[in-house]
């Protein structure tokens, strides 16, 4: 999947300029699992996430779901598709009409795709707050007279209305208090496992990702430089790129923080105009070689479960869950 953006300054120009926000992404979601995106800003993870519910046109490439190409779809086909595709939002309260009651937001989806009429409306909405932990009496409330970990349950409800098989979640705590966090994202495990849902989770906090992942990929400048399971990627990073983004989670414990070398990156990410040719991450590596400089490195299985686009991958990694047991929700 490609998606350029033209930021050619002059429109008489001869030279047109593109910024290359997914330069080249290839992810599979397998149904019921959590598939965690994570990378400093810039990188294109919350780009991905809109390509794949189709809020943005991909320059290049398929999106295929359940064997249908999402980006050649359009009109009523689109429309019909999009109650088993659903996205909750980074900010909490621009994502909710101020001037609509929360009766209203939660039941415009199932009204605009006429999945429900009269009362059973009016008995959807009631579960759907019940499901996210809203009391039914805050029905008739705006959004301003709530707490963000409040409007972000607002979002949820309105994403499962229709009953949808993926959710892209991006960035849904990162605009929450940690407390809240924790809330949301165990809110988000238990929907999972109970409704059955397969969900895109986007972060650039680790934390938040290795609470609620199955697997994980790496983004850095429009592409996934490294994918594998959460266990895997925390204990044994491969990818210089992840490891200096391991390095950087604060840890707790001073005598496991004593233990692991700090990893450093220095440098600026390039311009997504103008990319470094070769691996895109050789300008800030500690490892590169002319190789990196001329060659881009192909996104192989260096290992059962383990995809890493680097010429010269880790052998060890001095992984932030190295010595524990790393189940997923430990926290």
């Amino acid at each position: 999947m490609k998606k350029y953006f033209d930021v050619t300054e002059a429109w008489f120009s001869r030279k047109r300029e593109y910024l290359r926000a997914v330069d080249g992404v290839n992810l599979k979601v397998y149904e019921g699992e959590t598939l965690g995106v994570v990378g400093e800003s810039g990188c294109g993870k919350s780009t991905t996430g809109n390509l794949i519910v189709r809020l943005l046109e991909p320059t290049e490439g398929e999106i295929l779901f359940n064997g249908e190409d999402l980006a050649k779809m359009g009109g009523e086909e689109l429309r019909q598709k999009r109650k088993d595709i659903q996205m909750i939002f980074q900010d909490p309260f621009s994502s909710l009409n101020p001037r609509m009651r929360v009766f209203e937001l939660i039941a415009e989806p199932l009204r605009t795709h006429k999945t429900h009429s009269g009362s059973a409306i009016k008995e959807r909405v009631y579960e759907l707050m019940d499901v996210v932990g809203l009391s039914r009496e805050m029905a008739e409330r705006f959004p301003h007279e709530f707490s963000g970990g409040q409007r972000q349950r607002i979002g949820i409800a309105r994403a499962l209305a229709l009953n949808p098989k993926l959710i892209v979640c991006d960035e849904p705590v990162s605009a929450l208090d940690v407390s809240i966090q924790s809330q949301i994202l165990n809110l988000l495990q238990k929907l999972q496992k109970e409704l059955n849902l397969t969900l895109v989770f986007i972060a650039h906090g680790l934390p938040a990702v290795k609470h609620i992942s199955d697997r994980i990929a790496v983004m850095y400048l429009g592409k996934v430089v490294e994918l594998t399971t959460r266990e895997k990627l925390f204990a044994k990073p491969m990818h210089p790129y992840t490891e200096g983004l391991l390095s950087a989670v604060p840890i707790p414990d001073p005598e496991v923080r004593h233990q692991r070398e700090r990893v450093v990156l220095k440098g600026d990410i390039p311009s997504p105009v103008n990319p470094p040719s070769g691996c895109s991450f050789h300008t800030r590596c500690p490892f590169a070689d002319e190789k990196c400089k001329t060659d881009e490195p192909e996104f192989e299985e260096i290992e059962p479960e383990h995809f890493v686009a680097c010429h010269y991958p880790l052998e060890s990694g001095q992984g932030i869950l190295a010595g524990s047991s790393g189940e997923k929700g430990e926290e």
